[in-house]
C-alpha cells in the first residue's frame, strides 16, 4: 500500500482565468471566493507551499453591497508612521471613489502575509464597470 501524499511540481501548475461578477453581492464573500482561486485551494493539486492559484478577474466592484450598517459604521485606516498620521476613510466613501481598492484590500487580508500572498495578489485584476480587457485569455465565469 502506498501512503504517500501527491505534491505538484512547479513545471505541473496549470492557470486558468475567472470571471467573478460582484454586482450586488456582499463584499466578503465575493472577497472569499477570489481568494480561495487566488491561492488554488479549489484544486485537488493545491500545495501550501507553492503558488498554484488561477487569475482572477472582479468586474462591477462599484455595484458591491455591504450588510447591516457597514456602510456608515465601517472606518478604512491606515497610518504613515509618523505622529498624528492616521488617516481614517468611511466605507461608504471608499465604494464611492475607489471600490477597487475596498476589494483589494479585503482579499488581500485573506491571502497569506508573506511571499506566498504577495504572489498570489499579483493574479487579482479588478474592474469598478462591467468592461475588463482581457478578453484574450478566455476567463471563465466563476459562479457561487
Amino acid at each position: 500500500m502506498n501512503n504517500t501524499t501527491y505534491s505538484v511540481k512547479k513545471n505541473e501548475i496549470e492557470r486558468k482565468w475567472y470571471i467573478i461578477d460582484a454586482a450586488n453581492k456582499p463584499l466578503g464573500r465575493v472577497a472569499t471566493e477570489a481568494a480561495k482561486l487566488l491561492r488554488g485551494k479549489h484544486k485537488p493539486t493545491f500545495t501550501p507551499n507553492l503558488d498554484v492559484g488561477d487569475h482572477v478577474i472582479i468586474i462591477n466592484c462599484s455595484q458591491v453591497i455591504l450588510t447591516g450598517n457597514k456602510m456608515n459604521q465601517k472606518m478604512y485606516r491606515h497610518h504613515s508612521g509618523y505622529i498624528g498620521g492616521m488617516k481614517e476613510i468611511a466605507a461608504k466613501d471608499m465604494i464611492n471613489n475607489n471600490p477597487e481598492k475596498a476589494l483589494m484590500l479585503a482579499i488581500k487580508g485573506m491571502l497569506p502575509h508573506n511571499s506566498l500572498g504577495r504572489q498570489s495578489i499579483k493574479k487579482l485584476r479588478l474592474y469598478a464597470g462591467s468592461e475588463h480587457e482581457n478578453q484574450a485569455q478566455k476567463p471563465e465565469i466563476w459562479n457561487f
